[in-house]
Formats: structure tokens, C-alpha cells, sequence
């Protein structure tokens, strides 16, 4: 007796990740790029956060909202939201300078 092959069970095909130029479609891809749960997304719409509708489903630029999170922090540039393929020693090596820049500054205006 032939034994069947088990195959294993098919799913959907995950989506490829969208590049950072592109918009968001959808509560569930706009939520997962704040970092924040659905409601919460659904709540910061509702409260100003730009987003827009096309027939049944929602969109949202990337760079629309990082320029609001800057806005909501009381900061004049966006917020730069990490992702797990980023590299960021580009912006650790900034944000140092900075901050170093900054410390200097303030031993200067002591003396």
C-alpha cells in the first residue's frame, strides 16, 4: 500500500514589504508602521493624523506621517520610525554629533 505524501498546507502568499516611498493601504499596514495598535491609528486619524479614503480602504504616506508624529512631539523635523531592515549607524553617528555639539555649547556659556 502507497503511502500519500503529505503536503503541507498552502497559505496565502505573504506580501512583499512595501519600499518607504510608498503609500499604506489600509488600517492594518498604517498601524503596524506606527508601531501602535488599529484602534490607536483609527483614534490618531480621527485627531488630525493624515490619512485619506479611497472607496473601502484607507491610505497614508510614509512621509505625511512621520512629518505629523515630528509635529505631535513638538519637534520641527519628522520622526525617523525604524523598521527592521534599516541601518541606522548613519543616524546614531548624527544624533551623536549632536548631542555632542550640544554639550559643548553649554560648557561654553558656563564659563
Amino acid at each position: 500500500m502507497k503511502k500519500k505524501k503529505s503536503h503541507p498546507k498552502k497559505s496565502r502568499p505573504t506580501r512583499k514589504p512595501t519600499a518607504q516611498n510608498e503609500r499604506l493601504k489600509g488600517w492594518s499596514e498604517i498601524a503596524s508602521f506606527l508601531g501602535q495598535p488599529i484602534a490607536v491609528a483609527q483614534r490618531w486619524a480621527r485627531s488630525g493624523m493624515p490619512v485619506m479614503r479611497e472607496g473601502r480602504f484607507m491610505y497614508a504616506s510614509r512621509e505625511e506621517l512621520s512629518g505629523y508624529l515630528g509635529r505631535e512631539a513638538g519637534l520641527d523635523v519628522p520622526v525617523h520610525i525604524v523598521t527592521e531592515d534599516m541601518d541606522l549607524s548613519a543616524d546614531l553617528k548624527l544624533a551623536l554629533a549632536h548631542a555632542r555639539a550640544g554639550k559643548h555649547h553649554k560648557k561654553k556659556k558656563a564659563k
